[in-house]
């Protein structure tokens, strides 16, 4: 490790921080450690001041922030400590891990420099200041002792005059207990880093390391963060016998507080400063016996926080170790020597090689040796200009153009971490404003492309394809949404729910992992951060409604599923319209409904086997609801409806008689007549017959006085899907008497809206009328208002909508009342079939208007 030059930081040597009764100065340099927030800068700067500073979901400040960071921390997530001069990073095993310049901490501490980026859990990044400042001198010394809190436990008190103080079963204080009696197995109870003591602010402090057996103040077991530690108070190591009485005094003269040094800086001398030696733990001169109060000597933090090279067995220092011998010095994470380094290692063990030969292979091997050199010196020519104009690129903002020189480089060096690391920030910069654009503007189409170029930079970083897979899954979310028709629209059954399905699953297999992502990309992109929040607000929406719906809707498929299979279809109605009131939210059902409506007509048609209705039915025929749709095609295979091929025969027929060409159609359908299904082919022969002889009449009655009460009969009569010929070829009859007709539209309007009005001056149809045994006069004279109110209000709209469709809108809203009520009332109805008898039931909504019935 490297320090600044001492007389620059005013410490005069490493020794001088452990001995007591060094010279002092008024003040010392220390380093001013300050975490200024990358990802979430609203947080604000975190000021380090502590030896020591803790990073976890239940530490300040992050206890106070939000569900979405705490989620991502872990209780121990990481630890930062001032060690020997330098600043070191510790995680903790956390379970998402913490980076620094977006490279994974492993289990050893790594040092921190000016600069550095560093990220707790993918969610909180940091940039890292450090600068040096003149810090007031120490308190007076602070000297702890725990005394054994057993008298005859045969313990010796500990004396703790420097600190950290680490306890374990592999320090001095505890190992020699090893073999001896009555403590042997106590102390294999205890961790090997079990917990550790520090000073901060003058006070002292005791934190578990994650102990099996725990660490106790007065009893209670100790949780996750440090806890200060009270004169009197009993300390407790994995139970009762190691337990001691905490003593604390202060003294009175002055000393100098722990100096730390600064990581080199730009433009300072460095030297190499060797830390210090770690003492034993050596008895007090005049104490022989097993009362001895053992000086514990401080250890290091790099000791209690480095965990890489922890043996599996007990590994005891030997008694016999030489008193000036050091403690072997804990890990450090380096970056690894390059293959740059390692050929030149080999060229001069080459050049240096001892055995004799003769001066013209020598001359020989310095050429061989002198042409690889050259060979080096290119490659790292070429390399260093492809790195610098990556990082010439990232400089300018020309991520696109980095993301494409990163990954071209990442081709060639596949296993290099940090290469993938630029290839992920560029990639996503370069990429994802221009992806959140899109998705707004509901373009998922070009989204998608965009994620799709995005893959081919990520064919060798895993970790990018990762964030890609992410934002393939929002891109996913914000489409449902919008077909939907927008974050307040119903759920529409038989349309999204399996989508909200999938989507909902995949974010509950591992909520904490994709938030832990989005906050990662938010961190390189804001205009991601500005815009994901609303994502997550549509999901969590999507989330509470789909609670209670997706259950309904699955209950509501499984009613239509077992219904269709015993063929009843009838008895689905209720239930749907049951549905359909009780959960308004539930989108979707009139589709349903009006799918089941057209189901039992075509069924009841079919089963007949005389109506001309039939094949005009099954022609416009359009099912929205996968089960009508599957159980029609049943019908069909089973020979319970016409087959496919007199379907299209009827088609062909269909379309000559829309070009007006009925001869040729009358044909078509005397073909159909002597088959299979004749009957329902002869029955609209029939029909198309019927329309084509009231049009030659119409024509030649055209001077008639009742000519426009016959033209607008015969209009309303056509069918306006396969009657369109006869629908414009009266349409310039039906412009030369508009002004009539309108008239007669106005008249019908006005009609239903009297005969309405006295419906709900007589009293309506109520519950009592309905269950009646008999049809009543009461009834009979209101179902006849009803039913004639809305005869007229459908005239009137029929009407309007040829000749004034303006005009029909004023007319809407009444008309629909109607409707409504006359709907309501056979449906209330036809829930009495158990109740009235069928003959009534028949007779009262024949009265209703619904005569199939």
């Amino acid at each position: 490790m490297h320090a600044a030059d001492p007389s620059v930081l005013g410490v005069k040597n490493e020794e001088a921080r452990w001995t007591p009764a060094a010279e002092q100065t008024p003040a010392v340099r220390q380093l001013d450690v300050v975490l200024k927030p990358l990802s979430r800068p609203e947080l604000g700067d975190i000021h380090m001041d502590a030896p020591v500073f803790a990073i976890g979901r239940s530490e300040q400040p992050f206890a106070s922030y939000g569900s979405d960071i705490l989620s991502m921390l872990s209780r121990r997530h990481a630890r930062i400590f001032h060690e020997g001069g330098f600043l070191y990073l510790a995680d903790l095993g956390s379970k998402n891990g913490t980076t620094l310049n977006r490279v994974a901490v492993g289990q050893v501490p790594s040092q921190l420099r000016n600069g550095d980026e560093i990220c707790f859990g993918g969610a909180l990044s940091y940039r890292v200041q450090i600068t040096q400042a003149l810090k007031p001198r120490a308190e007076p010394g602070l000297t702890l002792t725990l005394t054994p809190e057993s008298g005859d436990s045969g313990l010796a008190p500990i004396v703790i005059t420097k600190f950290p103080f680490l306890v374990g079963k592999a320090h001095p204080t505890f190992s020699r207990y090893k073999n001896k009696p009555g403590h042997g197995r106590e102390r294999s109870y205890l961790s090997r880093r079990h917990a550790y003591i520090f000073q901060k602010d003058g006070q002292a402090y005791i934190e578990d390391l994650a102990s099996g057996n725990g660490t106790f103040i007065d009893g209670l077991r100790l949780e996750e963060h440090a806890v200060l530690l009270r004169d009197g108070a009993v300390v407790a190591f994995s139970g009762k016998h190691f337990a001691y009485r905490v003593g604390i005094t202060r003294e009175s003269g002055d000393e100098l507080a722990p100096s730390v040094t600064h990581a080199p800086m730009a433009g300072v001398p460095t030297a190499t400063v060797a830390p210090p030696p770690i003492a034993g733990c050596m008895p007090a001169e005049a104490l022989p016996s097993d009362r001895t109060k053992f000086m514990a000597a401080p250890t290091k933090f790099l000791e209690i926080f480095c965990v890489g090279d922890e043996p599996e067995d007990d590994v005891e220092p030997a008694d016999s170790a030489p008193a000036g011998a050091g403690a072997k010095e804990p890990a450090v994470e380096r970056r690894p020597r390059g293959r740059a380094m390692l050929l030149l290692s080999e060229l001069a063990s080459l050049l240096a090689s001892d055995e004799p030969e003769s001066g013209r292979r020598r001359w020989w091997k310095a050429a061989a040796v002198a042409g690889i050199l050259s060979a080096l010196v290119l490659t790292a020519h070429f390399w260093s200009a492809s790195e610098r104009d990556l990082k010439d690129a990232f400089a300018r903002g020309e991520y696109a153009r980095a993301a494409g020189l990163a990954s071209r480089l990442l081709d060639k060096h596949p296993d290099d971490v940090e290469l993938k690391a630029w290839v992920t920030e560029a990639a996503l910069k370069a990429n994802v404003p221009s992806w959140v654009a899109k998705v707004r503007a509901r373009d998922f189409d070009a989204a998608k492309g965009v994620l799709t170029g995005m893959s081919k930079l990520a064919t060798r970083d895993a970790d990018l394809r990762h964030l890609i897979d992410e934002l393939q899954w929002l891109s996913d979310l914000e489409r449902l949404v919008s077909a939907r028709g927008g974050p307040e629209a119903p759920i529409r059954i038989y349309a999204d729910e399996d989508g909200i399905e999938r989507l909902i699953g995949r974010w509950n297999d591992d909520t904490g992992e994709h938030q832990r992502v989005l906050v990662r990309i938010a961190s390189y992109v804001p205009q991601f951060d500005d815009w994901y929040g609303e994502a997550l607000r549509h999901l969590r929406r999507l989330q509470s409604e789909s609670t209670v719906l997706l259950p309904v809707i699955e209950r509501v498929k499984a009613n239509i599923t077992t219904e269709l299979g015993k063929d009843d279809p009838d008895a689905l109605e209720p239930v749907l319209r049951e549905t359909a009131e009780k959960y308004p939210g539930l989108g979707g059902m009139d589709r349903v409904r009006e799918d089941l409506a057209r189901y039992i007509e075509i069924r009841r048609e079919a089963r007949t086997g005389k109506s001309g209705r039939l094949f005009s039915l099954l022609r416009k025929a359009r099912f929205g609801t996968p089960p009508f749709e599957q159980s029609l095609s049943a019908l069909a295979k089973s020979g319970q409806l016409p087959s496919a091929d007199l379907l299209r025969q009827y088609e062909a027929a269909t379309q000559v008689w829309k070009d007006g060409n009925a001869n040729e159609a009358f044909a078509g359908l005397q073909k159909m007549a002597a088959g299979p299904w004749g009957d329902a082919a002869a029955q609209e022969l029939e029909r198309w017959r019927g329309v084509a002889a009231r049009f030659v009449a119409l024509h030649e009655s055209r001077n008639a006085s009742g000519f426009v009460d016959q033209l607008l009969a015969f209009r309303e009569s056509l069918d306006a899907d396969e009657d369109v010929y006869f629908l414009r070829a009266t349409a310039a009859d039906l412009n030369l008497q508009k002004d009539e007709a309108i008239a007669r539209a106005q008249d019908a309007m006005n009609r239903a809206r009297t005969l309405w009005e006295e419906y709900h001056r007589s009293g309506a149809i109520v519950a009592s009328l309905r269950i009646e045994s008999s049809v009543s006069e009461q009834f009979r004279t209101r179902a006849r208002l009803l039913a004639e109110a809305n005869r007229y209000a459908q005239q009137g709209a029929l009407i309007y909508s040829q000749v004034d469709a303006a005009e029909a809108g004023r007319w809407t809203a009444i008309r629909d009342e109607i409707e409504s009520e006359a709907r309501q009332q056979r449906s209330a109805l036809r829930d009495l079939s158990t109740v009235v008898g069928p003959g009534v039931l028949k007779a009262k909504l024949a009265l209703l208007g619904e005569a199939n019935e």
